[in-house]
């Protein structure tokens, strides 16, 4: 993409001299399958107060899309386009299958560019910290960025694996490299990230500094004395905190009327039994259904994820407060988002070891402390990304809010108004509202006929988008999992179901959680709205069969 780089250079920049005085320093933060609720700010019980602190003087979005699972919804917020535009439709992979066709891929291809690419020409010095997951084969300094620390093979690695990480371009030495017994790689991803701010700063011109954090991705891991803090608060138990959740979203404004239903629990998605736990096509248990030793064993799973949580908020607080101390917190943007909603994987139970085949062992007195520390490798199960998601229902995979709504805040001092915004918007939402704020432009057709125009609109409240848009239509595919919104109407076609599947339809103005299929008495609707997914699915190259 270097000749990419080099177009945009001289046909689609302003010089960049003319803008150095106005154009803001921009900081991405990703979380890796944190659900919906679970910041403070989104009402929440884990510790984030320098999150928080962000969303108090920011826009906090409440219907903001994802597509469903991490390196698709990645794709999207890098290219500003849907996930197989990019070529990464499902999955990254090293055999694409040619039958599926261009936007399957596996990889980031030559008909997107990248949010360096577009920066990176106009004098922006553009860094990435973390999880990468859009191919090494397009790996961060192929597609724009200047340094890196992280890591660009697979989808998750154990926290503590000190010599997995790694630091490019090739050669360079690793600046911040402790000790194994120390490493925790949460805290140097967040350690990374502001010693290249503190780069960029020293070089002068504005900054792109991309944060992906692994956490809270399985495998959950923490040190134990954060954990300890969060024990005592989730043997309560998830029916308890659901509630009490929801309860805070109505104190915060979140959920403002009737339409808000704390939905009940969670269908375990279909699966062989010892991965579902014995649970596949049901829903989750009730807290006070299990013994006293399972509760013992869950609770101590889902304290780990909380500290891992709480680690990231810590390294936004430090950031916060450098960006402050050099007078940069009022001329950055800074976007904190997730890139879809928690992960059920594998029933409510979770799994235990690297193969995640349906291992899950009951954790005893002592074995307990051991969840989450060196050596370990566990999830926290359906009914703790239940949770996660309140009050949604469903998980990462599938088309249900709970799977493709995540929080979202956006910080620009005196720029974005604070308060809940309730606009539906989207991942690929974010570069066009990064360029804009920068003050660029995206390459038009007669210019770069290749790359493909961008699909998102940006967010910021001066632009056309600022608008109650009830007709913008948001179209949704992931491995057998279909959804499009219209206004304020959304079909799904779910997958792994141990119910008929058919196409259901929601009014989420009146229904906002998805509780009242209305398929029945809106037929002509579904075939319209069927026959919209349609048209979207092929205009952006969606291999899909219809099974309906």
């Amino acid at each position: 993409m270097k000749t990419l780089s080099v177009l945009l250079a001289f046909l689609f920049y302003l010089p960049s001299a003319l803008l150095a005085d106005t154009r803001p320093n921009i900081l991405v933060i990703l979380a890796d399958d944190l659900g919906y609720s679970d910041l403070g700010c989104y009402g929440g019980e884990i510790q984030t107060p320098n999150i928080d602190r962000l969303a108090a003087s920011g826009m906090r979005m409440t219907q903001f899309y994802n597509s469903a699972r991490c390196c698709p919804s990645r794709a999207a917020l890098m290219t500003g386009l849907y996930p197989t535009q990019a070529g990464i439709g499902d999955f990254t992979t090293t055999m694409p299958d040619q039958k599926r066709g261009a936007g399957y891929l596996g990889r980031l291809n030559s008909r997107c560019a990248t949010m360096a690419e577009l920066l990176e020409p106009a004098g922006y010095g553009c860094y990435y910290v973390g999880k990468w997951h859009m191919h090494p084969q397009t790996g961060p300094i192929d597609r724009g960025f200047h340094e890196f620390y992280g890591y660009t093979q697979d989808h998750s690695h154990d926290q503590y694996d000190r010599d997995y990480y790694i630091r490019l371009p090739h050669g360079r030495s690793k600046e911040i490299d402790p000790p194994k017994q120390d490493f925790y790689a949460t805290d140097v991803f967040n350690q990374y990230a502001l010693e290249f701010i503190k780069l960029g700063q020293s070089r002068h011109k504005p900054w792109l500094m991309f944060l992906a954090h692994s956490s809270p991705h399985f495998p959950i891991q923490a040190p134990a004395d954060r954990v300890a803090k969060y024990q005592a608060v989730y043997r309560r138990g998830w029916d308890q905190l659901r509630q009490e959740r929801f309860d805070r979203m109505k104190s915060i404004g979140l959920v403002d009327n009737s339409a808000w239903t704390l939905t009940g629990r969670s269908m375990v998605p279909v699966d062989q039994d010892q991965i579902a736990n014995g649970y596949s096509g049901l829903e989750n248990p009730a807290w006070n259904s299990l013994p006293q030793d399972r509760q013992n064993d869950l609770a101590q799973r889902m304290a780990v994820y909380a500290a891992m949580v709480e680690s990231i908020d810590t390294g936004v607080g430090k950031i916060l407060d450098h960006l402050k101390e050099t007078n940069e917190l009022e001329k950055t943007l800074i976007i904190f988002l997730s890139d879809n909603g928690a992960c059920y994987e594998w029933g409510p139970f979770g799994f235990d070891g690297e193969s995640r085949k349906g291992i899950n062992k009951l954790h005893l007195a002592d074995e307990l402390h051991q969840i989450g520390q060196i050596g370990t490798h566990h999830s926290y199960g359906s009914a703790w990304a239940n949770l996660s998601n309140t009050p949604f229902r469903s998980y990462k995979h599938f088309t249900y809010e709970g799977g493709i709504i995540n929080p979202c805040i956006i910080h620009y001092p005196s720029k974005v108004p604070a308060g809940w915004v309730n606009r539906p918007s989207h991942m690929m939402d974010i570069l066009p509202t990064i360029l804009d704020v920068a003050q660029l432009r995206y390459p038009i057709a007669d210019q770069m006929p290749d790359l493909h125009p961008l699909e998102g609109e940006s967010l910021m409240p001066n632009t056309k988008a600022d608008r109650t848009d009830s007709q913008r239509v948001l179209g949704f595919d992931h491995q057998g999992a279909h959804a499009l919104r219209h206004g304020d109407w959304k079909i799904v076609w779910t997958k792994r179901s141990s119910e008929s599947v058919h196409w259901e339809l929601f009014n989420l103005k009146e229904d906002r959680c998805e509780t009242i299929d209305r398929s029945q008495d809106q037929t002509e609707l579904v075939l319209q709205m069927v026959a919209m997914w349609e048209t979207w699915a092929n205009r952006v190259g969606v291999d899909w069969k219809k099974q309906w």
